[in-house]
């Protein structure tokens, strides 16, 4: 009989750590979780799902409008946020229920609560502290906002899913994918938007070209989007929230949101008090196994901050339990990782941005096509798409795909197992475009638009 109350426990039940927990219980482990909110994590709870349940909410506007070029006259139309929020909220219930399931089938114990380490084996729970043999921290990320004065007034990704009503006038803070989403969101159902970034472009890491592109579609679009802008305070008034901006000038809306990043979820965790190795940005430090520098304690998802996307986190939990418990070796390898933007228009890329090729790769080809998509040739909105190949001279290695446009998430994930795989601009060249699509155009593009190297 072992000495532990479990082989395995979990500390926090999000994506990562509800596949580790169900993988390792799989390969026979006693597994135990413990989670303080819902089951399920940031992406099903308040991340991913409810937020592109939102998208599609918000593009009905666009697509009501775009209809009378084909013909269809529409009559008024009328949207309730209360109806879409609770609409969303069955279906995060729905899923929660199925993650719940999910762990009572595979024979996993979840205890409700926070998890705190006491020491190198035992995880206080409540008023209750389990021993394990081995400890997965899985407890992702939170969202970051600046010290600044009036911040109690301003809300995260986190509240604005559960908002009573959608505001009239918002301020969207930030300039990364949340804050772009969620400004494409509140401007399609009917807000005034206004973005504040303290940079010169969204989306800072992405391309140049993906960057340039999603920028001006987001003005486009109506949303008074604000570059090196930064917000001083933030004052509550009788008639909404007034913000002063560092350049002096004043803004009020009736609701501030801050998506100005996002940082591992360690406080109160006890990981700093048993000794663990940690990051100077608060990330514990993993190895490709994900073992930290405690050999029987491991962390996967967002709390070790290598790629803070959900399916990373399964892979890498996954990876774990079968290492560790499924007499695998299982490293985990992070790139070409494919990622998805779902502003409006989305994003879809993968591999290297043209800035990181030339640091990175060396002398490379870069093909780039940017057009009107068919679908607006009739409904004569101006909206680009934008298609970019990045090309290894030597190889002719594909190393980067970039496409902004309808439905460029669901073409850059078949896309990318043939970067993964290290498909040539050969290979590309002879495969048979579909006709007429937007994506054809990746397999078409016969001519560099510029070279470096």
């Amino acid at each position: 009989m072992s000495q532990f109350d479990f082989d395995l426990f979990v500390i926090g039940a999000g994506s990562g750590g509800v596949r580790a927990a169900r993988i390792a219980a799989a390969h026979g482990a006693r597994v135990g979780i413990c989670e303080e909110s819902r089951v399920g994590g940031t992406c099903v709870i308040r991340g991913c799902v409810p937020k592109k349940l939102l998208v599609y909410a918000s593009h009905y506007a666009e697509d009501l409008e775009d209809a009378r070029g084909y013909g269809w006259d529409i009559g008024p139309a009328s949207f309730s946020w209360s109806d879409l929020i609770r609409a969303k909220d069955i279906e995060i219930d729905r899923l929660n229920a199925v993650y719940l399931r999910l762990l009572s089938d595979s024979g996993v114990k979840l205890l409700d609560g926070r998890g705190t380490l006491v020491d190198e084996h035992h995880i206080q729970v409540g008023d209750e502290t389990v021993s394990a043999a081995h400890i997965l921290i899985a407890t992702g990320g939170i969202p970051w906002a600046p010290d600044i004065p009036g911040i109690e007034h301003a809300i995260t990704s986190n509240e604005a899913f559960h908002l009573e009503k959608l505001p009239e006038r918002v301020a969207v803070v930030g300039g990364g994918f949340i804050a772009c989403e969620f400004a494409g969101i509140f401007n399609g159902l009917g807000g005034k938007v206004t973005q504040l970034y303290r940079g010169d472009a969204v989306l800072r890491g992405f391309d140049a070209d993906v960057r340039r592109v999603v920028g001006s579609e987001l003005v486009k679009k109506g949303i008074d989007l604000r570059l090196e802008s930064e917000v001083a305070s933030i004052l509550k008034t009788d008639s909404g929230l007034e913000l002063t901006l560092r350049n002096g000038d004043k803004l009020e809306v009736d609701q501030v949101m801050y998506a100005t990043g996002r940082v591992p979820n360690v406080r109160g965790l006890g990981v700093r008090e048993i000794g663990l190795e940690m990051q100077a940005d608060g990330r514990i430090a993993v190895d490709e196994f994900s073992q930290t520098s405690i050999d029987h304690i491991y962390a996967v998802g967002d709390v070790t901050s290598r790629v803070n996307l959900t399916p990373v986190a399964l892979y890498e939990g996954h990876s774990f339990a079968d290492t560790v418990f499924g007499g695998m070796s299982r490293p985990v390898n992070h790139e070409y990782v494919p990622s998805a933007v779902f502003s409006q228009p989305p994003v879809g890329t993968v591999g290297y941005s043209e800035e990181d090729a030339i640091l990175h790769v060396g002398p490379i080809d870069v093909y780039l096509s940017e057009f009107t998509p068919m679908k607006h040739t009739l409904s004569g909105r101006d909206e680009k798409t934008l298609m970019k190949l990045i090309v290894e001279r030597e190889s002719q290695k594909v190393v980067g795909i970039h496409v902004v446009g309808m439905d460029a998430p669901e073409i850059v994930q078949g896309f990318a197992v043939a970067v993964k795989s290290g498909l040539t601009k050969e290979r590309f060249d002879c495969t048979i475009g579909i006709h007429p699509t937007a994506a054809e155009e990746l397999v078409t593009m016969r001519n560099p638009a510029r070279s470096h190297g």
